[in-house]
């Protein structure tokens, strides 16, 4: 049953969506629906050979790419409704965060804030338990400096 084309698919888009969380770039989790859309023509009979389910594969994911990408990545990045990022900074800027990694100029690490961990780099060398602020955001790290 494991070994069976439409279930090595629906693994494969498994293990590739699951794999976004851990490489964010809104670009994987695309490709894994494509494995998906593989796994379901391959259920339902219509790619019976290894062609047909890679041609569907690598369609599939180039449309969801195409065609998701611009509308979910907002999503994903925590960007605002209207896509202005200045009002999502203020929600972050000279906010005070907790030190969880030790940071350096040269060494990023994380901090804790609004009971989540970002990564973070340092303005100033920051050790574990330390307060930092925030000063900017990067996509998805903080810039901090010691309080």
């Amino acid at each position: 049953m494991i070994a069976e084309p439409y279930v090595l698919w629906f693994l494969a888009g498994l293990v590739l969506v699951l794999l976004e969380f851990a490489a964010p770039g809104v670009i994987i989790v695309f490709i894994g629906m494509g494995a998906w859309a593989a796994s379901l023509t391959t259920w339902l009979g219509w790619t019976p050979t290894l062609g047909g389910q890679m041609g569907v594969f690598s369609a599939a994911s180039v449309v969801f790419l195409l065609g998701l990408r611009n509308l979910c990545k907002d999503w994903f990045m925590g960007m605002s409704k209207n896509g202005d990022a200045r009002e999502t900074d203020e929600e972050f800027l000279n906010k005070e965060a907790r030190v969880v990694t030790a940071i350096t100029p040269d060494q990023p690490g994380k901090v804790e804030f609004k009971g989540a961990h970002w990564n973070a780099r340092g303005i100033g060398a920051l050790k574990p338990g330390d307060s930092a602020v925030i000063v900017g955001r990067e996509g998805l790290q903080l810039v901090v400096r010691p309080r």
